[in-house]
């Protein structure tokens, strides 16, 4: 299966830390967060990643060449965008996707334990243009919720509701008919590609799952998927070929 890790973005959520590296680079444990995901992709069955790279690309590239001996058998390879397209137009830059049968496509930021291979049963047997992995999340209100008609009547009144909603989890299987709708070198997030293809009917599938599951874009998050991380070592970190080679700290 191929892949594409989109790695290029500035981390400015997680500043002062990435003002001197790429978030990508941001340290889980021992490892940081990228080559913790290329390892899983690599358990996985991925052959192939393609990384959207951009801002500290460099110190990103030197890192893997350094650490390819823990890849042996994956194929890295990068696109450098000098200009930012977005969480979907950075796609349209990478001119073989429409080769394969499906792709997948994920944030450069997400710590989890997804069975991709389960994913792929689903994207298949759903016939999708596009699926997103989604997983359940709930939001506690610490106050009373009105519910006001159009004449400003009060009909309706929840204390401290607790709300429950999908959330995507920045995980993704494309298929190639769904590159339709990017082009090269044109802005576009991944919400208004969803929105667009919605409109002319696309088939978009959830693919929900119970996995562990975090990303580090805040610092209450990169906390908290430190200590999961931690906590949950042999679901995280599958055994790799150069695992006794560890990373250097400096």
């Amino acid at each position: 299966m191929r892949a594409v890790i989109l790695a290029g973005g500035r981390g400015t959520r997680l500043a002062p830390y990435t003002t001197v590296f790429p978030k990508p680079l941001v340290p889980v444990g021992e490892y940081p967060i990228i080559e913790i995901i290329l390892r899983q992709l690599h358990a996985q069955g991925v052959r192939r990643v393609t990384l959207a790279v951009g801002y500290l690309a460099e110190l990103i590239r030197a890192y893997l060449d350094q650490r390819s001996a823990v890849f042996d058998g994956l194929q890295i390879d990068y696109i450098t965008e000098t200009a930012p397209t977005g969480t979907a137009g950075a796609l349209g830059s990478i001119p073989d996707l429409a080769d394969e049968e499906f792709f997948l496509v994920m944030n450069g930021d997400v710590l989890t334990t997804i069975d991709l291979a389960a994913m792929v049963r689903h994207h298949r047997a759903s016939k999708s243009d596009l699926t997103i992995a989604t997983a359940a999340r709930a939001v506690d209100v610490d106050l009373g919720v009105l519910e006001i008609d159009a004449e400003e009547h009060v009909v309706g009144y929840r204390e401290k509701p607790r709300l429950e909603y999908d959330v995507s989890m920045g995980i993704y299987l494309y298929s190639p008919q769904a590159l339709r709708w990017i082009e090269r070198g044109v802005y576009l997030d991944f919400p208004d590609l969803i929105l667009k293809m919605i409109s002319e009917g696309q088939r978009i599938g959830a693919y929900r799952t119970d996995c562990l599951w975090l990303d580090i874009g805040r610092h209450e998050d990169y906390a908290t998927a430190v200590e999961t991380f931690e906590a949950n070592r042999e679901a995280f970190l599958p055994v790799s070929k150069g695992d006794e080679e560890k990373p250097s700290r400096g």
